[in-house]
């Protein structure tokens, strides 16, 4: 395993233990000054779309976590792919929307880009019309 593998292996998984403490301060750590994120889905969802900057990290969880019921999600990660600076991880999501109350489950890739020690990219994929179907009153 190369050192560029390691770095990036070690910067993914402190990534998923401050995800899992729900720690968006410790997170956002881990990004350099400018980046490339982009989670795509509904304009209705205010978490959604492109970011360029590490202090615009923080905010994301924060704003996305109380749309979620508390105790309530789950993360069942299947595959965690590390390639020099490139990191894949494959899982699958299941929330409950707080606003609708509804569960939804939506396979996920996440991709991650590590140079220097720091997450430069990080691109989400998963069912974005299931994520905002669970958010829809209806």
């Amino acid at each position: 395993m190369t050192t560029e593998t390691q770095t990036s292996r070690i910067v993914a998984e402190k990534f998923l233990e401050r995800l899992g403490r729900q720690d968006p301060d410790g997170i956002q750590e881990l990004f350099s000054e400018e980046i490339d994120w982009y989670v795509p889905g509904s304009d209705a969802l205010p978490w959604t779309g492109r970011r360029t900057r590490r202090e615009e990290v923080a905010p994301y969880f924060t704003t996305m976590w109380p749309h979620f019921a508390h105790g309530r999600s789950k993360v069942a990660l299947e595959r965690f792919i590390v390639d020099g600076g490139d990191v894949v991880l494959l899982a699958v999501f299941t929330h409950t929307a707080v606003a609708s109350g509804k569960e939804f489950t939506t396979p996920v890739a996440m991709h991650l880009a590590v140079e220097g020690g720091r997450i430069v990219r990080m691109h989400l994929y998963e069912d974005t019309l299931t994520v905002a179907e669970a958010f829809s009153a209806d």
